[in-house]
């Protein structure tokens, strides 16, 4: 552990923008109280037994507050969320010019029938809901409607990146999860199948809604009482969805969602009943077009020659590219894993074909260009579902000393979860000192959690934290991040 120094200055107050960031933050006088981590040390200390911690906490200048194990490397769960958002707000302008949404065509079979082909190209928020208001399945729908009353088959292509739908390292019980879903360039719905489900009469099957994709083994039963203890089991490629366990008979109805493994099968799947709804004929079949991942999608592999990427067809009908700075707020404020593994993909194929090692590529020359060390990171993925990924606190504050500098920097923090406030925050940090004041992105996993980003102490100063725990006991995770909340709220109390 390192000792924090006796007097360093404190950041100017810059409660609510990096404004002033830009050029060099201004700094207070007041010393850091010889105890504080001390302090620190014993608000976590509080936390499980067997728990490892990680602290670092600074002033926007770089200078060092309180010191704890800042090297060592930690499962940061969705805190890599923070490095994929930043790669992709470094590049913005020239990703958001070249992004585009999802087209549709048609195409001539081998049998001589007119084929549809959805074309997907990344789009994370492409929706089938009967609200939709933009980005809509249904306007491609209309689209073909308009030109044809027969079609064969309805074909998913997601070939715009490689065949990735898992990144390495991540759990196999987490696929059948809506955390866990398929990434796919053709994804609807957040790639999650809904099951609605209302209890019965005791003793009886609660009642289940839904599309029709899965076939639902519904086991459950209906109890007395108020609690619900339903578990969900599928084998991957698998469309059959088991449902055991118990619902209490005065439960509200629920939806339950899961993820889906093929999502360019299910948005084909449901743009044929979406074509049949408008009066189109569908003769043929659901096929997918993937583009299985090979040698030449890892930069190392091509020494520097560009990528090389099929023609794109002209498209019948496309929807707009969405907004990626509106995305990127969903990511950070809801940790939403999918769309941070697309944008990721859409990093990547930016710089190449849109496979991960592109986006890894991508995010070391960032990171080098911040001066981030590559010894205080590793992704292996987009999103943090990975337990291969590994990020130190050291690393983590420098990423958000170097954002905090850009001149998007206020922008990029505008999507981060605010305490007592709203996102993943929401509910933590009510009623201290630091609700509403501290901004930042949380992480959670298996034995892991994280907490890093931005927060004003009582003084007014900002300053940039840290806080990683790993290899809590098992049911204890709510411990360790009280002990890290206790301690936060101790540092900005203190300052």
């Amino acid at each position: 552990m390192n000792a924090p120094i006796n007097k360093l200055a404190l950041a100017a107050a810059l409660a609510l923008s990096f404004s002033s960031v830009a050029t060099r933050a201004q700094t207070a006088t007041s010393p850091v109280p010889a105890p504080l981590l001390a302090t620190v040390e014993q608000k976590l200390a509080e936390g499980p037994a067997g728990s490892r911690f990680g602290v670092l906490v600074t002033t926007l200048d770089g200078e060092v507050l309180v010191s704890i194990a800042p090297d060592q490397r930690f499962i940061p769960a969705s805190n890599t969320k923070m490095f994929t958002t930043a790669i992709a707000y470094a590049e913005l302008p020239s990703l958001q010019s070249n992004a585009k949404g999802t087209g549709v065509r048609f195409e001539t079979g081998a049998d001589g029938k007119v084929d549809v082909v959805l074309h997907g190209r990344g789009d994370a928020m492409l929706s089938s809901a009967d609200d939709c208001k933009t980005d809509c399945l249904q306007t491609l729908a209309d689209a073909v409607a308009a030109k044809t009353r027969h079609v064969g088959n309805i074909v998913g292509d997601d070939s715009w990146f490689p065949d990735e739908r898992w990144s390495p390292g991540m759990s196999w019980n987490n696929i059948p999860s809506r955390y866990g879903t398929g990434i796919s360039a053709l994804t609807l719905d957040d790639n999650e199948l809904v099951v609605k489900l209302a209890p019965g009469a005791i003793g009886a099957a609660p009642g289940i809604q839904t599309s029709g994709y899965y076939e639902i083994e519904n086991r459950v039963i209906t109890v007395a009482g108020k609690e619900e203890a339903i578990e969900a089991d599928r084998m991957p490629n698998s469309r059959t969805l088991r449902l055991t366990g118990t619902v209490g008979a005065d439960v509200a109805p629920m939806a339950l969602r899961y993820g889906i493994d093929d999502p360019a099968h299910y948005t084909a799947w449901r743009f044929r009943e979406l074509l049949r709804a408008r009066g189109v004929r569908v003769d043929g079949d659901i096929a997918v077009r993937h583009r299985p991942l090979t040698a030449a999608d890892d930069p190392e592999n091509r020494k520097g020659a560009p990528a090389t990427r099929p023609p794109e067809p002209a498209m019948l009908a496309e929807l707009p590219a969405p907004s990626l700075a509106e995305n990127m707020v969903r990511i950070n404020k809801e940790s939403q894993n999918l769309h941070s593994e697309l944008m990721l993909r859409r990093v990547a194929r930016h710089a190449g074909s849109g496979s991960i090692a592109d986006g890894q590529a991508v995010m070391q020359r960032v990171m080098t260009g911040a001066g981030v060390s590559e010894a205080g990171y590793h992704f292996a993925d987009g999103s943090g579902m990975s337990s291969y990924n590994r990020l130190s606190p050291r690393a983590a504050v420098g990423l958000l000393g170097w954002i905090a500098r850009q001149p998007w920097g206020a922008a990029w923090r505008e999507t981060l979860p605010v305490a007592g406030r709203d996102g993943t925050l929401q509910n933590r940090f009510k009623g201290t000192v630091l609700e509403g004041k501290l901004f930042a992105k949380t992480g959670s996993l298996n034995a892991s959690r994280a907490l890093s980003g931005y927060l004003v102490t009582r003084s007014g100063a900002t300053l940039i934290f840290s806080a990683l725990a790993n290899d809590m006991p098992e049911d204890t995770d709510g411990e360790a991040t009280a002990a890290v909340d206790r301690a936060l709220v101790a540092i900005a109390e203190a300052l």
